[in-house]
C-alpha cells in the first residue's frame, strides 16, 4: 500500500459511519466503470497478492466444498 493510499484511509475511517458508507458506495460504484481488460487485470493482480500471502503462512485456506456451503448459508 502506497503513503498516500494509507493517508487516505487513516483520514477516511476518521469520518463519521455516514460519511464512510457514502465513499465507500462511490469507490465501488467508480470500479463499475472499468473494461474488462482493466477489471481482468485487477483480478490477477489481488489472485496473485492472496496467493503470495496464502504461501508465506499470512492466509488460511478450506475446502472448495467448505467455503461453498458456508456461502450458500449466507444466502438463506
Amino acid at each position: 500500500m502506497s503513503a498516500e493510499l494509507r493517508e487516505c484511509e487513516i483520514k477516511a475511517l476518521m469520518l463519521p459511519a455516514s460519511d464512510r458508507a457514502a465513499l465507500a458506495e462511490r469507490l465501488i460504484a467508480s470500479l463499475d466503470n472499468l473494461d474488462d481488460g482493466e477489471n481482468e487485470r485487477l483480478w490477477a493482480e489481488e489472485a496473485e497478492r492472496r496467493y503470495q500471502a496464502y504461501k508465506a503462512g499470512r492466509l488460511t485456506a478450506k475446502p472448495a466444498e467448505e467455503a461453498l456451503q458456508e456461502a450458500r448459508a449466507r444466502l438463506r
